[in-house]
């Protein structure tokens, strides 16, 4: 169970290697609106992707189970005065929204509900938070990268400020793996805070999203990989899932 106390403190120095900018693209291209579409980014974490889309006018509000995180998203969106409503609240929990134009779920968010009747739940009350027509994105881990990229651990990081030594363990249930993280974050004083961290992750196959797309209700699914528009392959390493209901 990951805590994301400390976590959310050192998320966006670790996160510069993520495209957002993609991310935005690929809705703007596949869920292109004349008008000032609504947009829930459900995982929103420290809030870098929901302000992107504020800024490509996007009518945006965000929802996450870390508080911590929400509170840096929060500080983030004052000082830029941007107005994002913002929620706590599990994903597989997720109510109180109608007729939304798009849902995202993103940088491989869903992989943290580990259930898979948990997965399923979420998919449903995305589907019906969504207007018809609405479309949901979201990406996972491909099975390549939970069974063999991120079992060639242990990873390590070091930019001066923030450093981690990262080791895996592969999970109870298939296609899980297990996240131990020790980081060592500079302090005001020039010194090294030492915290730790558990996160755990559970992917499943594609098709096997698409087949609860399907009987859910949605009427489209789309399969690619990798931020391109290629289909996945046996060692692409994140999928990437459009649905339109």
């Amino acid at each position: 169970m990951a805590s994301y106390a400390r976590f959310a403190e050192v998320y966006d120095a670790l996160m510069t290697d993520i495209p957002y900018d993609e991310y935005v693209e690929w809705v703007k291209t596949c869920a292109p609106q004349s008008e000032y579409p609504t947009l829930l980014d459900i995982g929103c974490g420290t809030g870098v992707l929901a302000a992107l889309f504020d800024e490509a006018g996007y009518q945006v509000s965000g929802v996450d189970v870390s508080e911590e995180m929400l509170m840096i998203a929060s500080t983030r969106f004052a000082e830029a005065n941007k107005s994002i409503p913002l929620i706590a609240m599990p994903m597989e929990q997720l109510e109180g929204f109608q007729e939304l134009d798009v849902a995202i779920i993103p940088i491989d968010s869903i992989n943290y509900v580990r259930e898979e009747q948990a997965v399923i739940e979420t998919l449903q009350r995305i589907y019906d938070s969504l207007r018809q027509g609405g479309q949901l994105f979201f990406d996972v881990h491909s099975l390549y990268k939970m069974d063999e990229v991120f079992l060639d651990s242990p990873f390590t990081y070091d930019d001066e400020e923030i450093a981690y030594v990262w080791h895996t363990e592969q999970g109870k249930e298939a296609h899980s793996v297990y996240h131990y993280m020790t980081f060592f974050a500079q302090t005001a004083n020039g010194l090294y805070e030492r915290f730790d961290e558990e996160h755990y992750q559970r992917t499943f196959a594609p098709q096997q999203y698409e087949a609860w797309l399907c009987a859910i209700g949605f009427n489209e699914v789309h399969l690619t990989a990798d931020w391109s528009v290629e289909a996945p392959k046996k060692n692409s390493e994140r999928i990437f899932i459009r649905a339109v209901k």
